[in-house]
């Protein structure tokens, strides 16, 4: 299948927007730096207020023996009070960032570099899984920059999700980082178009799974759980309707991995893999974990409860943080 042409919306990949959507602002107040930074700020301005105060007390008074304003001694005006008030903010500050650093039970990449088609629904996946982390205690940090597959940078996250990606992502070396990541008990979480990516790299094939194939129009489908007991599937009704783009695939993933997913295709029309038609699932690879859905490629599904509650599973499945993948299913 050719791949469609990047969106004219946004930029084929690197780069992101400068400003704060609303899903990133109430993660930022509600977490406990955006709280500690506004503490900071209310001390700053009582700390202001009261130096105001006081000045004004200190002011000019009478004296009764010439009827001429005497001012009592005050030593000059300096910058020490301001210099002492930002460093008390400045310490506020940072206990904060030490406290939700402390308090994350594990940090995420999210990596969404595209060279194919790009997604239009990839801002609102990060904002998402942004506000999963702020909700559930996990940082994720988001990125498009490929340089960031290295193995000091890789160590510092338990699970590497890849959202929306297609194309060619990353380099030799990149592609070495990351395979250590893994093999060192890393965790991979891939998001739809993740197996639209990397086609000439074996390795990765492995790891997602199954390449894409093809996909008809949007529409509403039926998915049936086929392990209702792993952390992306236990919140969700064993017959789930929902609207998506539903993808066929190159091969077929089930006796490699463990199928938590399937789709009916009496249901919806466009299928080409007949009555087993995997559409979620995971495994243990090389020491480490991976976890793939092909669900996620409208905006609108970053704002479903139950594809949040979806995506929270498998993120944290991913990272070791929930119970993973069992033996891989025959």
């Amino acid at each position: 299948m050719k791949h469609r042409a990047a969106s004219p919306d946004r930029p084929a990949s690197g780069s992101q927007e400068a400003y704060l959507t609303s899903a990133q602002a109430y993660a930022l107040i509600s977490s406990p730096t955006g709280i500690s930074m506004m503490t900071g700020v209310f001390h700053f301005m009582a700390i202001s207020l009261g130096l105001i105060f006081v000045t004004r007390k200190v002011g000019p008074r009478w004296s009764a023996v010439n009827q001429q304003p005497r001012r009592r001694h005050r030593p000059p005006r300096t910058a020490g009070g301001l210099l002492v008030t930002c460093a008390v903010l400045a310490a506020s500050t940072n206990l904060g960032v030490s406290a939700e650093t402390a308090d994350a039970r594990f940090k995420a990449l999210v990596f969404s570099k595209t060279t194919g088609f790009r997604h239009d629904s990839i801002q609102q996946g990060i904002d998402a899984i942004a506000k999963l982390g702020a909700e559930h205690r996990f940082a994720a940090d988001s990125t498009e920059d490929a340089a960031r597959f290295s193995d000091e940078i890789l160590a510092r996250y338990k699970v590497v999700v890849f959202l929306n990606t297609t194309g060619d992502v990353l380099d030799a070396s990149e592609k070495a980082a990351f395979e250590r990541f893994i093999r060192s008990g890393g965790g991979f979480a891939g998001i739809h178009s993740a197996s639209d990516t990397e086609y000439q790299w074996p390795w990765y094939g492995r790891l997602v799974g199954a390449y894409f194939a093809s996909h008809p129009a949007v529409q509403r489908a039926m998915i049936r759980m086929a392990n209702a007991n792993h952390p992306s599937t236990k919140s969700l009704p064993t017959s789930w309707e929902r609207t998506d783009e539903w993808y066929n695939f190159r091969s077929r993933p089930r006796g490699k991995v463990q199928v938590l997913a399937v789709l009916e295709e009496s249901s919806y029309s466009g299928g080409t893999m007949g009555a087993d038609h995997p559409i979620a699932w995971c495994q243990q690879i090389d020491r480490g974990r991976s976890w793939y859905t092909a669900m996620g490629h409208t905006a609108e599904s970053y704002a479903e409860p139950l594809f949040l509650l979806h995506l929270l599973g498998g993120i944290e499945s991913a990272a070791g943080f929930a119970t993973g993948c069992g033996e891989n299913s025959p």
